[in-house]
């Protein structure tokens, strides 16, 4: 009996540090003091919205969150240049920073999913965000320009789904021929490519120092 006892405890342990390496711990009180302490009252319904629709799709198939999370930003952010936002060429939003001013560029949209998508439990692993170059102005053009979108991978080696500020319909790579991957990363390292399998590259997440500055403003909003 004492044997199995602490093989149950052992088991209970082992499923509490998975369901850690699959959740996205989250101080949602502290986020919401940061977001209104910055940007004023009126940032606390934006929050309020976005706290919802992660409640709503906690229980959802994956999926369907991906389209949640997708769709609200796509229509609650409103696109806008760096300069324009922030005064500066290149700046890295947090959730948090996206969410009050209401307005971002690729990047933001971008990473304010990844985010989302780690709270309702998505892997890290399963989620890449991806430069990529974008060609404009129809099949036959040669004009392309710098984006981001946030790849799915249902397994390591499957066809990634791609959630993009330009276009709300999530689709799988395959229809995106518009776009061309440069590299891909998250917060287990960078890749070449978009390609789902293999290991990341050496040096890891450190050779982007802008992640690398996003993730610790963020870890002081109230992610962990």
């Amino acid at each position: 009996m004492k044997r199995l006892g602490l093989l149950s405890r052992i088991l209970a342990l082992t499923a509490l540090m998975l369901l850690a390496a699959v959740v996205m711990a989250v101080d949602f009180e502290h986020l919401l003091t940061s977001l209104t302490l910055r940007f004023g009252q009126d940032s606390a319904q934006a929050f309020r919205d976005w706290r919802k629709i992660l409640d709503d799709a906690a229980n959802l198939e994956t999926t369907d969150k991906l389209k949640r999370v997708n769709e609200f930003f796509n229509r609650r952010i409103r696109f806008g240049e760096d300069q324009a936002i922030w005064g500066q060429s290149d700046y890295w939003a947090t959730p948090m920073e996206t969410i009050g001013k209401g307005a971002g560029d690729c990047e933001d949209f971008t990473i304010a999913k990844y985010f989302s998508l780690r709270i309702l439990s998505v892997p890290t692993e399963r989620l890449r965000l991806i430069y990529v170059k974008a060609r404009i102005g129809g099949a036959d053009s040669q004009i392309s320009q710098a984006h981001m979108v946030l790849a799915y991978y249902p397994a390591p080696d499957a066809e990634p789904l791609v959630l993009d500020n330009l276009i709300t319909e999530i689709r799988p790579a395959s229809r995106r021929p518009d776009l061309t991957p440069v590299f891909s990363f998250n917060s287990q390292g960078i890749w070449q490519g978009s390609g789902g399998g293999g290991a990341p590259d050496a040096g890891g997440v450190g050779r982007l120092s802008r992640w690398q500055d996003l993730l610790r403003r963020a870890h002081a909003e109230g992610f962990d």
